[in-house]
């Protein structure tokens, strides 16, 4: 289920638009100022963020700012009263979107499918996939190493080592992990990762330095560097 953050605080039009996301099967995240968005974001994770400008605490433009700041990714669109031309360039230039109120409540859901659609993490194309001298099946879960042997991971650990090499060289937090791999609902132990990260280093850098190809960021999480 996408989720969706909604910063509106008109309340009839907030909780119409709400409902009708809700409809279209969208997990859906409600707002009514500026700080609690900015609260809201760096709590979760979000495939799309729907944004005013005029908003109490904060204005969306410096909202808008805030989140760019760390990341350039999400979606976002301004849904706004603010129609004038030097408002839709100054918003389009930050976001991704920008549509005026009022709305056409068909032409709002369209451009939600739309943002969402684009923003999805790109699959990996392969099935079969190496590091160093282990190969991956990611359909059978099964590993190969070089001497023949066959090792056959769980389906969790094969969705973080996918997880991982969709996204190398960058840093993945350990919210990230729990978020997309065990989902928003029941969280493990943060012990749990590291346990998932020692069984890979034992696979992967059995005969190399600690740590080849899975590093921990103090602090933050992981990264794969292959």
């Amino acid at each position: 289920m996408k989720r969706i953050l909604l910063v509106e605080d008109e309340e009839h039009l907030h909780s119409a638009i709400k409902l009708n996301l809700e409809l279209e099967g969208y997990h859906v995240i409600s707002v009514y100022n500026g700080k609690n968005a900015l609260h809201k974001f760096n709590e979760s994770r979000f495939d799309l963020i729907i944004l005013d400008v005029m908003l109490p605490e904060f204005n969306g433009f410096d909202i808008c700012q805030s989140i760019r700041l760390e990341n350039q990714k999400v979606p976002i669109m301004f849904l706004t009263a603010k129609s004038s031309n030097e408002d839709k360039i100054k918003g389009l230039k930050m976001a991704d979107d920008y549509l005026t109120k009022p709305f056409n409540l068909n032409e709002l859901l369209l451009r939600v499918k739309n943002l969402i659609k684009r923003n999805i993490d790109p699959e990996i194309t392969q099935t079969i996939y190496s590091i160093g001298d282990v190969v991956v099946d990611f359909n059978s879960f099964e590993l190969k190493s070089k001497t023949g042997n066959q090792i056959e991971l769980t389906q969790k650990q094969i969705k973080l080592l996918k997880l991982f090499v969709e996204k190398p060289n960058e840093v993945i937090s350990r919210q990230e992990i729990l978020e997309k791999i065990w989902g928003f609902d029941v969280y493990p132990s943060s012990r749990t990762i590291d346990n998932f990260i020692l069984t890979f280093r034992k696979i992967f850098e059995k005969d190399l330095p600690p740590s080849t190809y899975f590093k921990s960021i103090r602090g933050v999480g992981y990264k794969y560097t292959p």
